[in-house]
């Protein structure tokens, strides 16, 4: 099988504009949750989230202002995208590249709903208790903005890199929730393996910071309402967690095949060696409530990247602050690595930048990847009082040096889609 490495990366989160600030903002244990301000959210149970703040796309892009009626998540997947390909070098890269053999793989979420034409559009049409669809329709071709109803589609996002980057190789995106992008990364992965690509571009990008996608998670009683104290409000893996925070953004990775990379003098961030994906085949929201799905995704990753788990030195895990996730994945990493489960550094980055939906497993690799890098793991903030299901060493409230070989990534998703990555530091 051919190899595939990691040459590029890029990401906008809560915590900062870039990988470095992202970064540093991490191993303080900075948290980016605070007041909803992307609407008006005083009369929801929950009135904060980890918004991206003071972005602008034309910081990214000189043409960036052209791109103002799209999505933000077109906006966050375009800026990831283009720091990935810069720190690349692709861009200048002798032998040029063949366009025909670069990708586009995404798990990228829906768009953001038009939500206040829509609503004006609703009231204006309803008559008494029903809605004159005549109305609507006549209405709705005035008043609807062609763009920003086109964005709703989660595959825009692919469309716009591919045109960007001149990506006229394979081009998909998948929506497997809370799992999407890091699905989309060893999908990737596999499509580079098995020689159909040389480049692709992976990763995922997604907002959910709007009056429906809150509603939603509202509804499903997910989110935290610790309204009062939003900076605490994220709390994986403690007795006192309520819910996850949304966090929206994007997290953008170069994935090469190892020759093609070596052949132009690439850097090389680190090595994608393990993928595993799975079904819980359960209920809509709820993890099997013995892991079943998350178990056998591990194992798999382990199995393909062929080391034990005594060889992991880190575990970033899924870690969304829910009662049942924080207790079924601690199950699940102890069912899979036994007694080696207590002497394996686990985080949740969750605690910092909430959950970024379809976004959260690209960007988590890469935390994984400066890991290794930098031989720092980031902390799991706010575990004050650890509950008694969830007795793992997860690196409470204080960054930790030390050695980071491999690494692996967890992203379990409604629905009960399961994804694990294992990377792992680059030698020859």
């Amino acid at each position: 099988m051919r190899r595939v490495v990691v040459t590029g990366i890029g990401m906008v989160t809560p915590l900062g504009a870039d990988v470095e600030s992202t970064w540093q903002a991490l191993q303080a244990g900075a948290c980016g949750v605070g007041p909803i301000t992307l609407f008006e959210s005083r009369t929801f149970p929950t009135r904060i989230a980890a918004e991206v703040k003071n972005f602008r796309l034309a910081d990214y892009l000189e043409d960036g202002d052209r791109w103002i009626e799209h999505s933000r998540n077109t906006n966050f997947a375009l800026a990831a995208a283009s720091m990935a390909m810069k720190d690349s070098g692709l861009e200048t890269a002798q032998p040029a590249f063949n366009p025909r053999r670069f990708g586009v793989y995404l798990g990228s979420g829906e768009g953001q709903h038009d939500f206040k034409r829509f609503v004006n559009l609703v009231h204006e049409s309803t008559r008494k208790d029903r809605v004159d669809s005549a109305v609507f329709t006549r209405r709705g071709l005035e008043e609807l903005h062609l763009v920003r109803e086109a964005e709703q589609e989660p595959g825009t996002p692919t469309g716009h890199l591919a045109s960007l980057l001149g990506a006229q190789g394979p081009n998909c995106n998948c929506l497997t929730a809370c799992a999407a992008s890091s699905q989309a990364i060893g999908e990737a992965f596999e499509i580079i393996r098995r020689g159909s690509a040389d480049l692709i571009v992976s990763g995922g990008t997604h907002s959910m910071i709007h009056p429906f996608g809150v509603t939603g998670f509202i509804l499903l009683t997910a989110l935290s309402t610790r309204n009062d104290e939003p900076k605490r409000a994220s709390r994986p893996f403690d007795r006192d967690r309520d819910g996850f925070i949304l966090g929206e953004g994007a997290g953008m990775l170069v994935l090469e095949e190892l020759e093609h990379a070596k052949r132009r003098g690439a850097r090389i961030h680190g090595e994608i060696v393990g993928y595993g994906s799975t079904a819980d085949a359960f209920r809509i929201t709820d993890s099997h409530d013995q892991g079943r799905g998350a178990i056998a995704c591990m194992k798999e990753a382990l199995a393909e990247a062929r080391v034990n788990p005594s060889d992991i030195d880190y575990i970033n895990a899924h870690g969304t602050s829910t009662k049942v996730n924080d207790s079924i994945e601690t199950l699940a990493i102890k069912r899979v690595f036994g007694e080696q489960a207590y002497s394996t550094p686990i985080s949740s980055t969750k605690s910092m930048m909430g959950h970024m939906i379809a976004a959260a497993g690209s960007v988590e690799a890469i935390v994984c990847l400066l890991a290794i890098r930098d031989g720092i793991m980031p902390p799991t903030i706010n575990l004050e009082n650890p509950d008694p299901e969830c007795d793992l060493d997860y690196i409470p409230n204080a960054a930790r040096r030390g050695n980071v070989d491999v690494a692996l990534s967890n992203s379990f998703g409604f629905g009960g889609q399961n994804t694990t990555l294992i990377l792992r530091r680059f030698s020859h």
